[in-house]
């Protein structure tokens, strides 16, 4: 019989920690971002997309497009001149894909740019784009992975390199044929898009002496630089990326967009700067998005709980002119102690642009799959979900066996158990009522994300004035990496936060890798600390014995010496990278390592529990509380760190209840392709949302102790939702988004 349950809530924490350095520019609307450049003189760019899945551009009618008052131009693959690739992000180049339109009459995928006008204005621009008559001849496309010409094909096979193999540990399949209990279960994802409030744009100038600048919003401004450098035939020298803050990448700005080398190009024909600033609908035709998925878990428990076996395999989205490889099982296979492994991944060619990562690129649907099967393993058993996932815990790395540099799973799990009141949960479905008549959940699920490093150099000067300048590879993206390096520099050499002037997304300051990947942190902020410290060191060790030197801060040492600056400068590297890495560094490709290092293996690990309430008749699914509890090593920002775990939280919601790029199989490309139609969570969506830390340092990761965060905020908190559902209603829903329908009565 159901019992009536009032919501358990948990004490808020304070939000503790210093401000966000930028945070009043922010409000004050001071911050300036790539298309907020108005300058008298600049001319607008417009694209004119295809119309059609695939096939090639027969003619191209530009009369009526010439015609309005206004237009400069009609970019086309006849008149634009050649220009070469720039290469595909994950095959040796530079750009989400190996795709760069206007190269040729080819037509790849609905959406792509076939036509740009430049213009006067943006009005101009866009009335002409859509005068543009463009015929093609089309040729069959595959829209889905479920197609029926969809060909799913091994992984291993297509990319032979141990990194992309399939994932063993002992013999699953013979151990799956002796378990005791075994769940075997299918799960869907759709394809996603990333959605970020500034929309992606360009803007191109050419000096006199031939250096090119672009301003846009990249999270890789190196392999921007080096990428546009590449097409164009320029020197690399002459190449200026900016992007000193970006209003929300999430992996959809990681790299050369396909437009860019256009805006240049057209800069230079026309000797004016030019800009081109996407709509919303052409961001989910010409940018990277999260591939559509499918995953079968197959599990095996022996009597007394302990899971013996594990078999994940994967079918994921690319392109038909990349491979973008799948990753999923490579959290999936460390979560619990399953000495008994098996991940395969298999990649299904279809007629989009090239995917790419989008937070948690791979790992939310992988936990998403895979937690569910191990609560519905939980349920098989009678076990509690919690118990049964601390009893499964991971000693060493079940793939290598290599240890751990740190793992606190168990210690998130027991935390936030405790703090969400878990004990008073029922185990039995349809067990919890509501006072009002709802029904609630209670589910919970872990997560895991790779704590990677990636080569870095920062310099540190500090003036007489008391200025401190930081110049470091990185890109503010909104997850206030300027505030966990000003808080840093500030603590080291004894300056108020104010006086730290941050240099980031600049290719002339300090050389830019890729920020992705929640290695961000990790990698800026050792060589940060490390500068700085040289810089107190130096200046201590030229103060001598001079009373107070000890306790002095840096601009008074330094003021007391008489010099007029001091600069020190840090070059960091992950354990077991050679000296030569410093070349991708410099050269604008990914060279991040991890998470298997020469002698361990690392992770970031969260747990999520979360509420969920059911409205009996509609089915209307409402999660107004969650509490996530994570491992991210030292937290170097508390303000931030709460902030994305927040920020993750939400979009597990909107993953997991309402997101969805709807693709339209008739004509290729997607339906949604705005914010009106394309679902996202708002405010009222979201209810109460508690942050914790283990907050122990992983000091064998890096001096500093940290590890990623960002992205291991989202991995879980589907699966925690869904698994919540499951025990409102005692139903299992294995596609997200959940919709009212598959909650509904038969």
């Amino acid at each position: 019989m159901a019992t009536s349950l009032k919501t358990v809530m948990t004490k808020r924490t304070p939000r503790a920690g210093a401000e966000r350095v930028d945070a009043r520019d922010k409000v004050r609307g001071a911050t300036r971002y790539a298309a907020d450049d108005v300058r008298a003189g600049l001319l607008h760019a417009a694209l004119v997309p295809s119309r059609i899945a695939r096939g090639t551009v027969t003619g191209i009618d530009t009369a009526a497009a010439q015609r309005v008052r206004g237009v400069r131009t009609v970019f086309t693959h006849e008149n634009i001149g050649s220009f070469d690739t720039g290469g595909f992000l994950m095959g040796g180049g530079f750009g989400f894909q190996s795709f760069y339109p206007l190269r040729s009459p080819q037509v790849a995928y609905r959406g792509q740019t076939v036509a740009m006008v430049v213009a006067d204005t943006p009005e101009a621009a866009r009335e002409a784009a859509a005068l543009v008559a463009v015929t093609y001849a089309a040729i069959p496309f595959v829209a889905t992975i479920d197609a029926p010409d969809a060909q799913p094909q091994a992984q291993s096979a297509l990319l032979p390199q141990p990194m992309f193999a399939d994932r063993r540990a002992g013999d699953a399949e013979a151990a799956l044929q002796g378990a005791a209990f075994t769940v075997d279960a299918a799960y869907e994802l759709p394809v996603q898009h990333q959605n970020p409030m500034e929309i992606i744009a360009t803007v191109a100038e050419w000096s006199a002496d031939g250096v090119l600048t672009i301003h846009e919003p990249t999270q890789n401004a190196e392999s921007v630089r080096h990428g546009l450098a590449k097409q164009l035939g320029i020197e690399p020298a002459k190449v200026r990326v900016l992007s000193p803050t970006v209003g929300g990448g999430f992996g959809q700005k990681n790299s050369l967009q396909s437009h860019t080398a256009l805006v240049a190009i057209a800069a230079r024909t026309l000797g004016r700067p030019v800009k081109l600033v996407l709509s919303r609908s052409q961001l989910f035709h010409n940018a990277s998005f999260r591939p559509a998925s499918r995953h079968r878990v197959r599990l095996g428990a022996d009597r007394g709980g302990k899971l013996v076996a594990a078999i994940h395999e994967i079918d994921q989205q690319t392109s038909r002119h990349d491979l973008f490889p799948s990753s999923g099982t490579e959290i999936t296979s460390r979560l619990y102690g399953i000495g008994n492994f098996l991940g395969r991944e298999r990649l299904v060619r279809t007629d989009v642009q090239t995917p790419g990562y989008m937070r948690a690129p791979f790992e939310h649907p992988a936990a998403f799959a895979f937690e569910s099967a191990v609560d519905e393993m939980a349920y098989a058993l009678g076990r509690d979900p919690v118990a049964f996932r601390l009893a499964n815990d991971a000693a060493v790395d079940p793939l290598s066996g290599k240890p751990f540099s740190s793992r606190h799973l168990a210690e998130c799990l027991a935390k936030g158990s405790s703090a969400f009141g878990w004990a008073r949960r029922t185990m039995a479905p349809r067990s919890m009522r509501a006072p009002d008549g709802s029904f609630i959940g209670w589910g919970v699920a872990a997560g895991a994300y790779k704590a990677a490093i990636a080569p870095a150099i920062a310099k540190v000067r500090l003036d007489a004035s008391g200025t401190v300048r930081v110049a470091v590879g990185g890109h503010e993206m909104g997850q206030g990496i300027r505030t966990a390096i000003a808080l840093t520099v500030a603590r080291v050499l004894g300056a108020p936060v104010a006086a730290v002037e941050i240099l980031v997304g600049d290719t002339t300051a300090a050389p830019q890798h890729l920020t992705a990947g929640s290695w961000g942190t990790a990698t800026a902020l050792p060589p940060v600390q490390e500068a700085a410290q040289r810089l107190m060191d130096d200046l201590r060790q030229n103060a001598g014995a001079q009373a107070g030197a000890n306790g002095a801060t840096a601009v008074a040492l330094l003021r007391a010496s008489g010099r007029p600056f001091a600069e020190a400068e840090s070059r960091m590297r992950a354990p077991g990278q050679p000296e030569q890495v410093f070349g991708r560094l410099t050269g604008g490709l990914p060279a991040a390592a991890g998470p298997v290092y020469p002698d361990f293996v690392a992770f970031s690990f969260i747990a999520h529990f979360v509420e969920v309430r059911i409205e009996p008749t509609t089915r209307r699914i409402r999660v107004p509380r969650v509490l996530s509890v994570a491992d991210c090593g030292t937290v170097a920002s508390l303000r931030t760190a709460r902030s994305q775990v927040e920020g993750g939280v939400v979009w597990g919601i909107g993953a997991a209840l309402r997101e969805a790029s709807e693709v339209d199989a008739r004509y290729g490309g997607f339906l949604n392709a705005d914010l009106a139609e394309y679902v996202l969570p708002v405010a009222a969506d979201i209810g109460r949302i508690d942050v914790d830390f283990v907050g122990k340092p992983d000091t064998r990761l890096n001096a500093m102790g940290v590890k990623g965060l960002g992205e291991v905020a989202m991995v879980g908190v589907a699966p925690a939702i869904v698994n919540a559902v499951f025990h409102a209603t005692g139903k299992r829903l294995r596609r997200l988004p959940l919709r009212l329908e598959d909650l509904l009565e038969s």
